[in-house]
């Protein structure tokens, strides 16, 4: 609704800059504590007319019209700024959509397919915290962009032809699998027995290196030993990932960009560009007038792809199949991106927007497969929901046992999931999981307590016979049921904004600021106790706001409970 009441602002003042005798290319339409919208176009206009800001302004406040109900009830000049108030009818229209659109509300129309690819740890043991960052900011977008309206699918990009995957692969036939382990967890072990072999042994290389290439040239033995250890390690991650409440449409093997030709046609064609020089026997692209220092390694001395050079192949396959690209990388894949980002637009090809996090940390420290200095994913929600049990025991000592264990287990997808998202993607943060379940802090079991207090006052109500069907939202005049109707307007706007924008935390910032409206207005307003006509209006706002958090926690992938 917020995008219908700023387009008509833009128009009505579109129309006074125009009769003012003005053109203004940007109008400076921005959200404002004075105001629910205000414009700063006099700046904008200022050195091109020659006049102050406020004297611009001026003249084009004096040329506002606003036609009867409109979503527009007044506008005010604060000095140079022009600010516009939303309307009753704003109001009004706004509760009746929520209750009319319900789970679609805040849904866009933005047309086009998206392949987002997120995670794509390598399948050498479990997910870590780190990985954890990139597949809750990736599945968190991916719902955003849907709820937009975008066509999207998710994509997994398996690394099945790198070192690790031969080390994995070669420690199988060394060391023993343990069965009684899950899948990835055992994977990791192998793989760390495997390199430590391997450092303490180097005799050994050469059999890896031997591994590798009979991958690379499709030997059917070898790649019959491959698969069955990447889908070893792929079913324990792929568990973990659905404990996330994250699932991916598609599972993309590099190797077939390598067995289709792809990467051979395109390293030719990278080859055959005047910037590529063999050096030492590997060939290299310079792309210093790109304003990139060092060169990309396109292929190696003994002639064998690289992990870039395949990704190059992805991407432009990528192409074809969607209309935008949007990668999660983490910070140490920033050179390679801007030199992937490159080379695509040296070659005539659509470029991926990339969305860079910084590393997400614990207190215990840094993490690496290839060491064994690793929190799992599971392990770390394991721990949550000890911490997340601990604090529903005490707040809800009356519960039975299994209640208090199903409200632990949401509690604590649901606080690893806020607590990593409400941070912006390019902003480095440490996961502190006592506080991120503690429900007196504005994380997620405040938001999902938010949504579980409007259920049971709906819940109540029904038990009282009282009903919010044909109620007049004209009488919802209190300072806080019009702040939560003008917060409930901005969801699609956020929605908006963070698909634009490629900021999952913008949502995350809004889900808390929508419940503590919430909570503000059940603080200070009455409603089932309220006088009678007063109730019916006030539960149909309560209904509201419970639609808008749940569709708010749904798009966030956080589970919205009616009970807690």
């Amino acid at each position: 609704m917020f995008l219908k009441f700023k387009d008509e602002v833009s128009s009505i003042l579109s129309s006074a800059v125009e009769k003012a005798g003005f053109e203004a290319e940007d109008l400076a339409l921005t959200e404002s504590a004075h105001s629910d919208l205000a414009s700063s176009v006099g700046f904008k206009l200022a050195p091109k007319y020659k006049k102050s800001p406020k004297e611009i302004s001026e003249q084009i406040y004096k040329n506002i019209l606003i036609e009867a109900d409109s979503y527009v009830a007044r506008v005010e000049m604060t000095g140079p700024y022009i600010n516009f108030f939303i309307s009753r009818t704003f109001l009004n229209e706004t509760v009746l959509a929520v209750l009319h659109d319900r789970e679609n509300f805040g849904n866009l129309d933005k047309k086009g397919k998206v392949i987002l690819e997120h995670t794509s740890a390598n399948p050498d043991g479990p997910l870590h915290i780190g990985h954890i960052r990139n597949s809750v900011i990736g599945d968190t977008l991916a719902r955003i962009l849907k709820r937009a309206g975008y066509n999207v699918e998710t994509q997994y990009y398996i690394n099945d032809m790198g070192r690790q995957i031969a080390v994995v692969v070669w420690g199988l036939e060394n060391f023993e699998f343990d069965k009684t382990k899950k899948k990835d967890n055992a994977i990791a072990q192998v793989y760390i027995n495997a390199n430590k072999t391997l450092v303490d042994e180097k005799e050994h290389s050469p059999e890896v290196d031997a591994i590798m290439k009979k991958y690379e040239i499709g030997n059917p033995n070898t790649e019959a030993k491959f698969k069955n250890a990447i889908d070893t390690c792929m079913e324990g991650i792929k568990e973990s990932l659905a404990r996330m409440n994250i699932h991916h449409d598609k599972f993309i093997w590099e190797s077939q960009f390598v067995r289709s030709g792809e990467v051979n046609r395109i390293m030719d064609k990278v080859k055959a560009l005047d910037r590529t020089a063999l050096k030492d026997g590997a060939f290299m692209v310079d792309l210093l007038d790109m304003g990139i220092q060092k060169s990309l390694v396109i292929q190696r001395s003994d002639g064998t792809s690289l992990y870039t050079t395949r990704d190059l192949s992805y991407h432009e396959w990528k192409a074809t199949q969607c209309d935008r690209m949007i990668d999660i990388l983490g910070a140490d894949h920033k050179l390679i991106s801007s030199q992937l980002k490159a080379l695509l637009r040296i070659l005539g090809h659509k470029e991926p927007e990339i969305v860079i996090f910084e590393f997400v940390s614990l207190p215990e420290g840094s993490m690496s497969t290839r060491r064994g200095v690793f929190i799992s994913a599971d392990e770390l929600i394991d721990e949550v929901e000890k911490a997340a049990f601990e604090v529903v025991d005490k707040k809800l000592p009356d519960k039975d046992l299994e209640f208090k264990k199903k409200v632990a287990a949401f509690v604590s997808i649901g606080a690893v999931r806020y607590d990593i998202i409400r941070i912006s993607p390019e902003k480095a943060t440490t996961f502190d999981w006592k506080e991120a379940v503690d429900f007196e802090k504005q994380g997620a079991p405040f938001i999902q307590y938010a949504h579980a207090r409007a259920c049971s006052i709906i819940k109540n109500a029904k038990d009282e016979g009282i009903s919010f069907e044909n109620f007049d939202p004209n009488i919802l005049l209190e300072e806080q049921e019009i702040a939560l109707i003008k917060k409930l307007s901005v969801f699609e706007s956020v929605i908006e904004n963070a698909s634009r924008e490629l900021k999952p935390n913008l949502l995350a910032i809004y889900a808390r600021e929508l419940a503590d409206s919430f909570n503000q207005f059940y603080r200070f307003v009455p409603v089932l106790s309220a006088e009678p006509e007063f109730k019916a209006a006030r539960l149909g706002l309560v209904e509201c706001s419970r639609i808008v958090l749940a569709n708010t926690l749904n798009t966030l992938g956080i589970f919205a409970p009616e009970s807690m």
